[in-house]
């Protein structure tokens, strides 16, 4: 895939790795649009990258992705690279104890429903777009959940499982379905200083913007590599070391 010359949407851009990959594709010669629910934070990474453009947004609820992709569309008509990175990680050490579903629904909502819904607004766009790309950001967990995080771990299966799908199902059309697979890394998801022990952030990027250029569709690192390969004996043995 090439990276310059595009007009790129990172949802959760603001931060962690939809910032990272931000300043990728801006050092690469293409514009960038970031959105997000903290206009703090956009502001802090315009501050940084004045070349980017924001937008505050709550891909949480159906209105929100709507209103998104009419604003998207209608300022930046050529967009054609979708990057679907925007999630949320809970922990949850008792799902029989937890009894807020609003707070659980979120998860599914920011993690499935909205790259789902957002691909199927955007489609019809990059279609016509002489070259288009979706990325989508899953997970190792996705492969090998971590029990104490089972709503996230298991959008992130969901994900790959659609991932697959849609790339099946665009074959025929200019756009390219990318799946983003990251290990461990030591960005604020979850809450800050819970991923300290993960790959830096800027290692990670640059590993996964390098395969995306070269081309590659299912670009994982690390423990994810070794997971979006595994044999089911191999991701039982992971399982149960992770969970021990």
């Amino acid at each position: 895939m090439e990276l310059a010359g595009n007009t790129v949407l990172i949802t959760g851009g603001a931060s962690g790795i939809g910032l990272a990959l931000a300043e990728r594709f801006l050092q690469a010669g293409s514009e960038v649009i970031i959105c997000g629910r903290r206009a703090d934070k956009l502001r802090e990474a315009q501050a940084a990258h004045p070349g980017v453009h924001t937008r505050v947004c709550d891909v949480e609820t159906a209105a929100g992705r709507g209103s998104l992709f009419t604003w998207a569309a209608a300022e930046f008509p050529q967009i054609n690279v979708l990057v679907n990175n925007a999630g949320i990680q809970r922990r949850v050490a008792r799902l029989a104890d937890e009894h807020d579903w609003e707070r659980t629904h979120q998860e599914i909502a920011i993690n499935f429903e909205a790259p789902v819904h957002l691909s199927a607004l955007f489609i019809p766009h990059l279609r016509k777009q002489k070259r288009a790309a979706i990325l989508n950001v899953t997970s190792g967990l996705g492969f090998a959940p971590l029990v104490g995080v089972p709503i996230y771990s298991a959008t992130k299966a969901a994900m790959h499982s659609f991932t697959l799908s849609l790339r099946h199902q665009l074959l025929e059309t200019p756009i390219r379905v990318v799946e983003i697979i990251p290990p461990a890394v030591n960005t604020d998801l979850g809450g800050v200083g819970l991923h300290t022990f993960g790959a830096p952030v800027d290692e990670f990027a640059d590993a996964v913007m390098t395969r995306i250029r070269n081309g590659d569709l299912e670009v994982a690192y690390g423990f994810s590599e070794q997971a979006s390969r595994a044999s089911r004996a191999e991701l039982d043995q992971m399982f149960t070391r992770m969970n021990q």
